[in-house]
């Protein structure tokens, strides 16, 4: 029989995640699920109708703001894309993508003030604000429908590994990782809540906890600080990194922006 110490001692490993780490599963392609499955049927009929889905209106501010022109160079988005609902289809899918002047991976927000800077000579918009979710939500809801295909590139296998690691990896107070709660006890409840399987399929999405758009970084903060670890800054290397696991992890599943979730 172990001594009381010597089974203290295997107690503190496990909890500190010398252990447990090992435990930790990923979900098999057959077994993927959207966060659509997991809400309740209210939820569900509102993403549903377009007419009620509260995403929508930050759509159609989207829609507006692609034809306006910003910037020294007073362009607009569609001076170069025309018919987004042509040249954007497909675009949100494929995301976040390899950028060779930068040399790593940015996502769809990071791509839209990037063509903003390089292209119109305009100011970037903030993270979180109206404009960029609006834009985001706009250029991500012509894809709706279409299969993910993140992580293609071959560029982009380094970051897709440093994406998973941190998925795998245990932080914070409560010692626990993003593959504890989304890989291994999804289809559980925590505090009355439906834990997911955190595949990113709907973002921007309209979370009715927030009552309004946010982005997956967004998401990914609320996470990192329930777990009571300190939140990367948005645009971080870290969280794209993560962003980009977690799409190439959805790949095949189809883009339902803008989705709504409790």
């Amino acid at each position: 029989m172990k001594s009381i110490p010597a089974i203290i001692g295997a107690a503190l490993l496990v909890t500190a995640g010398i252990v447990a780490p090992l435990l930790a599963t990923e979900i098999p392609q057959g077994a993927r699920r959207s966060g659509y499955s997991f809400t309740a049927p209210e939820t569900q009929a509102i993403q549903n109708d377009d007419t009620a889905n509260p995403g929508m209106l930050s759509v159609l501010d989207g829609a507006s703001l692609w034809k306006d022109k910003a910037g020294a160079l007073s362009k607009a988005c569609a001076d170069c894309h025309h018919d987004a609902g042509v040249s954007m289809r497909g675009v949100a899918a494929r995301y976040p993508a390899f950028d060779q002047a930068l040399g790593r991976p940015v996502n769809l927000e990071q791509r839209i003030n990037l063509c903003r800077v390089r292209n119109q000579q305009a100011t970037p918009l903030a993270y979180e604000s109206h404009e960029l979710l609006a834009l985001t939500a706009f250029v991500a809801e012509q894809s709706r429908g279409v299969a993910i295909e993140t992580g293609a590139d071959p560029q982009l296998e380094p970051f897709i590994t440093k994406g998973r690691d941190l998925f795998m990896h245990r932080q914070g107070q409560l010692n626990l990782g993003c593959t504890n709660c989304h890989d291994d006890n999804w289809d559980k409840h925590l505090a009355g809540s439906a834990i997911t399987q955190g595949q990113p399929t709907g973002y921007p999405l309209y979370r009715l906890e927030w009552q309004s758009l946010g982005s997956l970084e967004r998401r990914l903060r609320s996470c990192m600080a329930g777990v009571r670890a300190q939140p990367y800054d948005y645009g971080a290397p870290e969280l794209v990194e993560l962003e980009l696991y977690l799409m190439s992890r959805a790949r095949g599943m189809p883009i339902e922006t803008p989705a709504v979730r409790p």
